[in-house]
């Protein structure tokens, strides 16, 4: 027997038969959701480029309709079959399939897998969960990456481009957090303090970093990077990566195309690590979320944070489309 309400609130996106989307508040029935040995009820959700594009018609992502965005959310268990889990348990949960094949975060309750389910970290708070959420992992794990391949504070300036955004910002608090000299590169001239608060201690213009170059390669500046952008930007870090350094490369907001040589990676032995936080297996995932409870906690957690609620949900999402993030956004659900 389910626990979940027969109908609960949800911020709703359904593909009609001219290939609009009507996206809304509605109530939704707890028939409709998948199976699951887990039921929560959830408190915050967040906002992330991808749970904007489930809304909009040339999006292409969302593959079932009608869907409940949300590729992350939090809250508590009010039933389990699997023992791990107990009711009243804070817990979260991102990626896989979530907001996509999958009902996501953007309404009241959900059923979920055992094995999509992190126990909430000691430390973090739902809203603090969801104020770090995919955006923040892929940070947080861009930034393991880096360091597991030996990247150190004092080794040299750290690159993150893109920095205003999501996954940027967070990566600037984490790495400037753990002690690295780190560089912003933003489109956003406004966005330099911010970024300076965050611990950044330069920044680059989008110029910068996306101008034209006959060059394979220019001035060893970085002694490693995170780059959320794609596009001109990421040839731009390989061709300046000091020898052995690495990039961290998790976005392709500047376009999915990569226009390099391969004289970065034989002539300096740089390496370009992908980032996909969606696939990660069930116990690294809880692993790295027990981290950024702690040693990688992001600098001013919680801070600067933009609150939306279902209702007022689309400026956050039309927002994101439009270039205008300016660090996280985060959905009180049911809090």
């Amino acid at each position: 027997m389910t626990t979940i309400p027969s109908t609960f609130r949800a911020f709703v996106a359904e593909r009609l038969d001219d290939d609009r989307v009507e996206r809304g508040v509605r109530e939704f029935a707890a028939s409709d959701l998948p199976p699951g040995e887990v039921e929560v009820r959830v408190d915050w959700s967040s906002v992330n480029y991808k749970d904007a594009l489930a809304t909009i018609a040339e999006g292409k992502v969302a593959r079932i309709s009608p869907i409940i965005p949300g590729i992350d959310m939090a809250g508590e268990v009010i039933a389990s079959d699997d023992p791990a889990f107990r009711p009243g348990q804070a817990v979260l949960a991102h990626g896989y399939d979530l907001g996509v094949a999958r009902h996501g975060g953007f309404g009241e309750f959900t059923r979920l897998p055992a094995d999509y389910v992190v126990p909430l970290p000691e430390g973090l708070s739902a809203r603090d969960a969801m104020a770090i959420g995919t955006a923040g992992f892929t940070a947080g794990m861009s930034v393991a990456a880096l360091e597991e391949r030996g990247l150190r504070p004092g080794d040299g300036p750290v690159l993150v481009t893109g920095a205003s955004g999501g996954v940027g910002s967070t990566a600037v608090a984490i790495l400037a957090a753990r002690g690295h000299e780190v560089w912003a590169a933003t489109g956003k001239a406004d966005e330099e303090s911010r970024l300076r608060s965050l611990g950044a201690s330069g920044i680059l213009t989008r110029d910068e970093i996306t101008a034209d170059s006959a060059r394979p390669l220019e001035s060893a500046r970085w002694a490693g990077a995170i780059d959320t952008v794609g596009g001109a930007t990421l040839p731009y870090v390989l061709r300046t990566l000091r020898p052995g350094a690495a990039v961290a490369s998790s976005g392709n907001a500047g376009g999915p195309r990569l226009d390099t040589t391969v004289l970065p990676f034989i002539l300096r032995g740089v390496a370009l690590l992908g980032m996909d936080s969606a696939a990660m297996p069930i116990d690294a995932r809880r692993a790295l979320w027990k981290r950024l409870a702690g040693d990688l906690r992001p600098r001013n957690l919680g801070e600067g944070i933009s609150e939306v609620t279902l209702e007022t949900l689309p400026s956050a999402l039309d927002g994101i489309l439009a270039g205008a993030a300016r660090g996280r956004w985060v959905v009180r659900v049911g809090a």
